[in-house]
């Protein structure tokens, strides 16, 4: 079921044997659009500290009670490896990560298209753990993955049109059986007033986090012409197939001198 990042943050998280923390932040590859991993704050067992999960620790989800299960122990979180507070998360780190629990790697089952993303997005720098979004630098690429980016940090970005601003990134729906984004949420209150619309990864052709912009292949009235989105209704198989159905028949936006 599709879900919205906003509603996600906060949700514990269980061990088998005791509460561990609640979910900081979610890292996303910009290439596959697909959640890596969850940022755990577990401050309440270990003052200042935040774990990295994958999705594929999850067990049970009960969103009544806001709440993930996962199959391990408190003192397994506990001793997990440090997140380097002043390095970006790099793919040693992956790897000790999947190392010390014993899971296999997600980079060894193959490449992963994901829900609805592609793989044509030029983004910046990654994602550092500890901040609020990835540091400008061009030497972190080679340190961490330049792929994983922070739905915290996009949360916010400017949302460019072919034809001009459409508004901000207000949020993320992720799909929480395969954890693949299939939308950015866009609000468009200064543009089309009252409006909140859905924009698909494969709409994106660039994503700048030194402008904090997101550049988008269609145009303003495609988005306008688009199916109406109610953010209190649920997104469901009907909505999306109307959704791409629409953007599929489109011929593509020819750019804007």
């Amino acid at each position: 079921m599709l879900r919205h990042t906003s509603q996600i943050k906060g949700y514990a998280i269980g061990a088998s044997d005791g509460p561990i923390g609640s979910i900081a932040d979610l890292l996303f590859d910009d290439q596959t659009w697909r959640v890596r991993w969850l940022v755990v704050d577990i401050g309440h067992i270990l003052p200042g500290r935040q774990v990295l999960l994958p999705p594929s620790a999850l067990g049970a989800i009960s969103h009544i009670a806001r709440q993930f299960s996962v199959r391990l122990t408190v003192e397994e979180v506990r001793n997990a490896p440090d997140i380097a507070t002043d390095a970006p998360v790099s793919r040693q780190m992956e790897s000790d990560l999947y190392d010390y629990y014993g899971w296999s790697p997600y980079w060894t089952s193959g490449f992963y298209m994901g829900g609805y993303g592609y793989g044509g997005a030029l983004m910046g720098a990654p994602w550092t753990a500890g901040s609020p979004g990835p540091r400008h630098k061009e030497a972190d690429g080679a340190l961490g993955d330049a792929h994983l980016r922070s739905v915290n940090a996009i949360t916010g970005y400017h949302l460019h049109a072919r034809d001009g601003e459409i508004g901000h990134v207000a949020d993320v729906l992720v799909e929480d059986g395969d954890w693949t984004v299939h939308y950015l949420v866009a609000d468009t209150r200064n543009w089309w007033p009252g409006q909140k619309v859905l924009v698909s990864p494969r709409s994106v052709e660039r994503v700048s986090w030194t402008d904090r912009l997101v550049d988008l292949s269609i145009t303003r009235q495609q988005v306008r012409e688009s199916p109406a989105y109610d953010p209190t209704a649920t997104v469901d198989r009907a909505y999306e197939n109307r959704f791409h159905d629409y953007y599929g028949h489109l011929p593509r936006a020819e750019p804007v001198n």
